[in-house]
C-alpha cells in the first residue's frame, strides 16, 4: 500500500499536472470502486482542480463549491498519467481522469478491487473520511509521545494504527524501527523517555529522507506502476527476509500474520532473539531457533 512517502510524490506528481485545470470527464470503470451515490460522479465534470492534498493515506481533489473527490489506492492501487487522452482502458484500469492536458488512470491489479472513490460535498464529510492520525511531519515530539503512549500497543501496531499517526504502514514502520533499535513486539508505554524520543527522531529522518529520495527520482516524470512499491532495494529489513541486516550482517526475520509481515533484525532490535512467528514457531516448536545466526561468509 502506498504510505506517506509515495503519496506525497504522488500529490507532487499531480499538482504539476492537473492543478487549476478542468476535469472534462470522469470515467468509472469499476462501479465497486465508487462508494458514494450523492453527489453523483458526473457532478465534478467542468470544474476546475483548485487543490491537491492527503489525508493520511488518501488523495484528495479539491474544487469549487467544497466539492471532493477522494482516492484510496489500498494495496494494489495505482495512479498511471497519460499525457495524450486515454481513448481505451485496460483491464486493470478502475476509472480515468480526463484533462486537457492528458488522462490520470486508476489501475488495480489482481482479483481483489479494494481501491475506493468518494465523491462528497462539504468540509463536514470529507472529516468523515479523515482517520485523524498525527501528522508526524508536522507536529512536535511531545505530541507524538502523547499519543504513542496513549494506548499500550506493540510499536508495530501503533505506528501503523492511521487513527494514531498518518500515513505510516508496513514498510515504512519497520525502516523507523530498524533505524531506532526497537522491537516490533515492545510495548509503547514501556518505552524509556529515551526510546521514545530515539523512536520520534528515526521516524521523522525515515519518512524525510524517503520523501526526498523519490521527488528526485520523479522530479523529471511520473512515478510508473512498478515505482511505488513496498519492497526498495534500498531498504534495510522490510521484504528483505533472510538477508544480512545492513548494519550487523545478521539474518533478517520476520513475523507472518494475515496478509501482512513484519521484517526486523533480531541482532539490531531485540537483543539477538529471534521473536516468535504465529505459523511457523507453532509448527517447529522445540526446533523453533531462539537465538539469530549470522550468515556465513561465501
Amino acid at each position: 500500500m502506498p504510505e506517506l512517502p509515495d503519496i506525497t510524490v504522488y500529490v507532487e506528481c499531480l499538482r504539476k499536472r492537473v492543478l487549476g485545470e478542468v476535469l472534462e470527464r470522469l470515467r468509472v470503470r469499476c462501479p465497486f470502486l465508487l462508494r458514494t451515490v450523492d453527489p453523483p460522479a458526473d457532478a465534478v465534470e467542468g470544474g476546475t482542480v483548485r487543490v491537491i492534498m492527503h489525508l493520511g493515506k488518501r488523495i484528495v481533489f479539491v474544487f469549487d463549491g467544497e466539492l471532493y473527490l477522494v482516492f484510496h489506492l489500498m494495496i494494489a492501487g495505482r495512479f498511471q498519467w497519460k499525457p495524450a487522452r486515454a481513448a481505451s482502458l485496460s483491464k486493470i484500469c478502475r476509472a480515468a481522469l480526463d484533462f486537457r492536458t492528458g488522462s490520470l488512470l486508476l489501475t488495480e491489479a489482481g482479483q481483489k478491487k479494494r481501491a475506493s472513490l468518494h465523491i462528497v460535498r462539504g468540509a463536514a464529510s470529507l472529516a468523515e473520511l479523515n482517520p485523524g492520525g498525527l501528522d508526524v511531519l508536522a507536529a512536535g515530539m511531545a505530541d507524538f509521545i502523547r499519543i504513542l503512549r496513549s494506548q499500550n500497543r506493540t510499536l508495530k501496531r501503533a505506528l501503523t494504527d492511521p487513527h494514531l499517526f498518518s500515513g505510516i504502514g508496513n514498510a515504512y514502520s519497520d525502516e523507523i524501527l530498524h533505524a531506532a533499535g526497537l522491537s516490533p513486539v515492545r510495548l509503547t508505554q514501556r518505552l524509556t523517555d529515551a526510546e521514545a524520543g530515539r523512536l520520534w527522531d528515526c521516524t521523522k529522518a525515515v519518512l524525510t529522507r524517503w520523501i526526498d529520495s523519490l521527488r528526485k527520482r520523479f522530479a523529471e516524470r511520473f512515478p510508473g506502476p512498478g515505482d511505488i512499491t513496498a519492497f526498495r532495494e534500498e531498504f534495510a529489513v522490510h521484504g528483505r527476509y533472510g538477508k544480512p541486516c545492513p548494519a550487523c550482517g545478521d539474518t533478517v526475520q520476520r513475523i507472518r500474520y494475515a496478509e501482512n509481515e513484519t521484517n526486523y533484525c533480531p541482532t539490531c532490535q531485540n537483543a539477538g532473539r529471534i521473536l516468535a512467528d504465529r505459523s511457523l514457531s507453532r509448527l517447529l516448536k522445540n526446533d523453533w531457533p531462539r537465538q539469530a545466526h549470522r550468515p556465513r561468509a561465501d
